[in-house]
C-alpha cells in the first residue's frame, strides 16, 4: 500500500503492469470502499514542453473519453478520469480472472472450442468498438481478460483513435502505436487502419490460441513486421489436424495480408464462426470460455472475491507488521473494510514466515481478518480462515466453538443450509454447557437458526418442533415481552397457517 491518493479518493496500492504508455495500479476508491484500476500516465513521458510530450497527453485524453463512449459488457468500466499536478490517471474497473495469456499457457494445447468461443465474444465486442467508430490497435491476449464465468473483458483502449484526420495526426510520431507480433500489414507500414486493422490482430490471437504460437515471430521488431508484410502463415491444420477445415478458412480470412481480402466487419466473422460454437456439454471449469454459449447468463460458478496475485516489484524482506496493523484498524474505524482486510491478508505471509503458524501473533491477526472479511460480507474468503483457527485450538477451548458458529454463519450466507444446519447441530451441545459458553442466549440464537434452515430445507414439521420448544426456553429466559420470544412467536404463527 503506498501513501499517494490521487483526486483526493483513489488510494494506489500495488503495480499491475506497465507499458509504454504507462502503468496500471491496484487502488481503492476511499468513497465507496472497493478496489479499483487505475492506469497512469508515465511521469517521464510527461514531463517537459515537448511534442512528445504533448502528443502522450493528448492521447490518454482521448482514451479516457473514448473508452467511456463504449457500452458493451465485453469492455472494462470507465469510473473516473482527472489529473494529479502532471500526471493523467484513469479509474476503471477492477476486473477479476485471468489474462487471455497466462490462459493460454495454463491450457496447452488449448481446445479449439473455447479459441471459437474466445474470438466469437471478441467479434462481439469490436463490433461495438467499431460501431463508434473506434479502432482498438492494440489487440492482443494480454488485453483480454477471462473473468470466472467464462465472459471475455477487453482492456486497454489506451491506443484506440477516434477515425478521423486529428487522429491520423496524431500518430505521426515515427513509431506506430500497437504490438509487432499483432500488428497488421497496413498498420506496420503506417498506413491508414481501420476495423480491417483489428481483425487481422484477432486472426493472429487466434492463431495462436490454436497452434500455441504467433505465426510471425523473429529477434527484430523490424524483422516481425517484414514477415507480416510478405510471408505467408503456416497452416494451422498442419500443426493441429483436429482443428476443423471451417476455422481454418476464417483464421486464414482474418489473416489475408491486403485489409480488402479479409472479412467485412467483425459481425461477418461472428456468422462464420455460429456452426462451430458449442451447443451442448458442460463446461469444465470456472474459466471456460464456452461458459457464456452452454450456459448464458448463468451465474458464476464460485464466485471468486480473491484478487489474482499482482505483479509486483520486489516486497522489503521484512515488512513492518505493527504498522500495517495499525493502518488496517485504522481503515476500519474508518468504515473502509475491504481496504483493510485486504491488507491484512497481505502482511499474514510474512507474520508466519516471521513468527511461525501458530503462533499467538499470527493467531491474532488472523481472527483480526477472518472477522473484517465478515463484516464485509466476502463470506468465501472468511471461510477457510474461520475453519483453519477453529482446528489450531485445543479441544475444551471455548474458542474453537465460536469459530466454528462463525464459520456456520458464512455457509448460511454462501446457500449452503445443510452444510450451515449440520455444523449448528453438532455446536449446540457445547454451547448448552455453562462452562464452555458463558451466554445463556447464544443456544437460543443456534436453535432459532437452525429452525429457519430447516425451514429453507423444506422441512417444515422439524422446523415447527424446533421453534416450540425454543418459544418455552426463551419465554423462560427473557420473559414473553421481550423481543426474542415475540419473533419466535411470530414466525411459529406464520409456519402454524402456511401449514394449516
Amino acid at each position: 500500500m503506498t501513501e499517494r491518493i490521487l483526486g483526493e479518493r483513489y488510494q494506489l496500492a500495488t503495480v499491475l503492469g506497465q507499458g509504454g504508455m504507462g502503468q496500471v495500479w491496484t487502488a481503492y476508491d476511499r468513497r465507496l470502499d472497493r478496489r479499483v484500476a487505475v492506469k497512469l500516465l508515465r511521469p517521464d513521458k510527461v514531463a517537459g514542453p515537448g511534442t512528445v510530450a504533448e502528443e502522450l497527453r493528448r492521447r490518454f485524453v482521448r482514451e479516457c473519453r473514448v473508452t467511456a463512449q463504449v457500452d458493451h459488457p465485453g469492455l472494462v468500466t470507465v469510473h473516473d478520469a482527472g489529473n494529479d499536478g502532471d500526471e493523467l490517471y484513469l479509474v476503471m474497473q477492477y476486473v477479476e480472472g485471468a489474462d487471455l495469456a497466462d490462459h493460454l499457457a495454463e491450457h496447452d494445447p488449448y481446445p479449439w472450442p473455447w479459441a471459437v468461443s474466445v474470438v466469437a465474444q471478441l467479434c462481439s465486442v469490436l463490433s461495438a468498438v467499431h460501431a463508434v467508430p473506434i479502432v482498438h490497435r492494440d489487440l492482443k491476449p494480454r488485453n483480454v481478460m477471462v473473468r470466472p464465468d467464462g465472459t471475455l473483458t477487453v482492456l486497454d483502449l489506451g491506443v484506440a483513435s477516434v477515425m478521423d484526420t486529428d487522429t491520423t495526426r496524431l500518430t505521426h510520431t515515427g513509431s506506430p502505436i500497437g504490438s509487432p507480433a499483432y500488428m497488421a500489414p497496413e498498420q506496420a507500414m503506417g498506413g491508414a487502419v481501420g476495423p480491417y486493422t483489428d481483425l487481422y490482430a484477432l486472426g493472429v490471437l487466434l492463431y495462436e490460441l490454436l497452434s500455441g504460437n504467433v505465426p510471425f515471430a523473429g529477434s527484430t521488431a523490424l524483422g516481425v513486421l517484414h514477415r507480416h508484410l510478405y510471408e505467408p502463415p503456416l497452416p494451422v491444420r498442419q500443426l493441429r489436424p483436429e482443428v476443423p477445415h471451417q476455422l481454418e478458412a476464417v483464421l486464414m480470412h482474418l489473416l489475408a495480408k491486403d485489409p480488402q481480402d479479409r472479412p467485412g466487419s467483425a459481425q461477418e466473422v461472428y456468422e462464420a464462426l455460429v456452426p462451430l460454437l458449442p451447443s451442448h456439454g458442460v463446461p469444465t471449469g470456472p474459466l471456460d470460455p464456452t461458459r457464456p454459449f452452454l450456459r448464458p447468463q448463468a451465474p458464476w460458478p464460485d464466485r471468486v472475491t480473491t484478487p489474482p496475485a499482482p505483479q509486483t516489484p520486489p516486497a522489503p524482506a521484512r515488512p513492518d507488521i505493527p504498522a500495517a496493523v495499525d493502518e488496517a484498524r485504522k481503515l476500519l474505524d474508518e468504515g473502509r473494510l475491504t481496504q483493510a482486510g485486504d491488507i491484512l491478508g497481505d502482511i499474514l505471509p510474512a507474520a508466519v514466515a516471521e513468527h511461525g503458524e501458530r503462533s499467538p501473533i499470527v493467531r491474532s491477526l488472523r481472527k483480526q481478518y477472518a472477522a473484517t472479511l465478515m463484516d464485509d460480507g466476502q463470506y468465501r474468503r472468511a471461510l477457510p480462515e474461520l475453519r483453519r483457527l477453529a482446528d489450531e485450538f485445543p479441544a475444551g477451548d471455548p474458542q474453537s466453538p465460536r469459530l466454528r458458529y462463525d464459520a456456520a454463519q458464512c455457509l448460511e450466507q454462501l446457500g449452503e443450509p445443510a452444510a450451515a444446519l449440520a455444523e449448528y447441530r453438532s455446536l449446540l451441545p457445547l454451547f448448552e454447557n455453562h462452562y464452555a459458553n458463558p451466554d445463556p442466549g447464544l443456544p437460543l440464537e443456534v436453535r432459532r437458526r437452525m429452525a429457519h434452515l430447516q425451514l429453507s430445507l423444506g422441512d417444515r414439521a422439524a422446523a415447527h418442533d424446533t421453534l416450540a420448544r425454543l418459544l418455552f426456553d426463551a419465554e423462560n429466559l427473557h420473559g414473553p415481552a421481550h423481543p426474542f420470544p415475540a419473533e419466535v412467536r411470530r414466525t411459529l404463527h406464520w409456519l402454524t397457517q402456511v401449514r394449516g
